[in-house]
């Protein structure tokens, strides 16, 4: 698609991203400016983990930023984009978070969420043992998997919300990274190592980046519920 080949690309994406639930935040029943403050600070603790690990796989060229599709300014090496990531991705889910919670309200706290996310840290665990050699997917599945035995130990309330916003969040999830993958362009935004990922992926998207959202979700609610 031609309109997107253009080094305004990735900064577009994000836009989009957050165009919506920016829009949204002032309608009277959510009122979601009123939660501003606390998506704020708790992405700013989720950025304390993400943007070393961004800045490591960078130099290390694990994966690599095409100039192509961003306008050229960098912090710490990272795309001015890259940083906005952090900020405009958390906020869009959240965002959800807060709609399927207000308009699916539960009362309930469903024992059988606490152990689908036991299940799946297990799994992540399982996988990074047998690939230990793929610094992605080994960082990626140990980090997470580590967080999500910890959230099944201290069984959170929100657990069956948080996995209910995460599968919502994959839809625009597989739009926007399906953009930067390069699915709809004739490059990537964002280039992989092929020795540093397992290789299986949706549209362009490695696998991994479903597992590094999670993460980074998860570690956003999480602080955002604790405040």
């Amino acid at each position: 698609m031609e309109f997107f080949e253009t080094k305004y690309l990735y900064l577009i994406l994000l836009l989009f991203t957050i165009s919506y639930p920016l829009a949204q935040s002032f309608e009277r029943r959510i009122y979601f400016v009123s939660k501003w403050k606390k998506i704020a600070s708790s992405s700013v603790i989720m950025m304390i983990l993400f943007i070393p690990w961004d800045v490591w796989f960078t130099q290390h060229e694990i994966w690599q930023f095409n100039p192509k599709y961003y306008l050229g300014y960098k912090v710490l090496n990272l795309p001015v984009e890259e940083w906005l990531f952090f900020v405009f991705v958390p906020f869009a889910c959240v965002f959800i978070y807060e709609v399927l919670n207000y308009f699916f309200p539960t009362k309930k706290n469903y024992s059988f969420s606490r152990y689908i996310i036991l299940v799946i840290a297990l799994f992540l665990l399982f996988m990074a043992i047998l690939n230990l050699d793929k610094r992605y997917t080994s960082i990626c599945f140990i980090l997470t998997a580590l967080f999500l035995i910890f959230t099944f130990y201290k069984n959170p309330a929100w657990s069956f919300k948080f996995l209910r916003m995460y599968v919502v969040s994959l839809i625009p999830f597989i739009l926007i990274n399906g953009f930067l993958t390069g699915s709809f362009t004739s490059e990537p935004v964002v280039i992989y190592h092929p020795d540093n990922i397992l290789g299986i992926r949706i549209l362009n998207i490695p696998i991994e980046d479903t597992i590094y959202n999670l993460l980074m979700l998860i570690l956003v609610i999480y602080f955002y519920e604790r405040k």
